[in-house]
């Protein structure tokens, strides 16, 4: 159980991996639909109030193609018009696997190296678990 101090770091740990790799498989999975490819590496940190996924290789080949012969900035703002697209999406997954509530969602993009990110800012729950901001001093 993951609040008993006494239980094995790998119990503790295996809800954390396994809640990362749901995360990952939904987000590659709305790229792979909206853009015909997923990227071929993609990786969750969870930290407290922060989700990051980090993608790489997610470039089409004709995106990449584009890219290195000089319209970059095309190919980074069609990529942002897929993350507009694809937000409500990406945050309903978020939510559902979590459980939680997202704040915030941001996400950009690099042709050279083939990186991307989507950040999903959690509402923040205060230590009674109401669901209340809580107040900064």
């Amino acid at each position: 159980m993951p609040g008993n101090p006494d239980a094995p770091m790998e119990s503790i740990a295996a809800p954390v991996q396994s809640l990362s790799a749901a995360i990952s498989n939904a987000v590659v999975g709305l790229l792979h639909d909206y853009t015909g490819r997923g990227p071929t590496h993609a990786r969750t940190t969870i930290g407290g109030d922060t989700i990051v996924v980090t993608l790489r290789d997610s470039l089409t080949k004709a995106e990449r193609t584009l890219a290195h012969r000089g319209q970059a900035l095309e190919v980074l703002a069609m990529r942002r018009a897929f993350q507009n697209t694809m937000r409500d999406e990406m945050i309903a997954a978020v939510q559902a696997l979590t459980g939680r509530t997202v704040e915030a969602f941001l996400s950009d993009n690099l042709y050279d190296p083939d990186v991307a990110v989507e950040v999903f800012l959690m509402h923040h729950v205060d230590g009674d678990g109401d669901g209340r901001r809580a107040r900064s001093a």
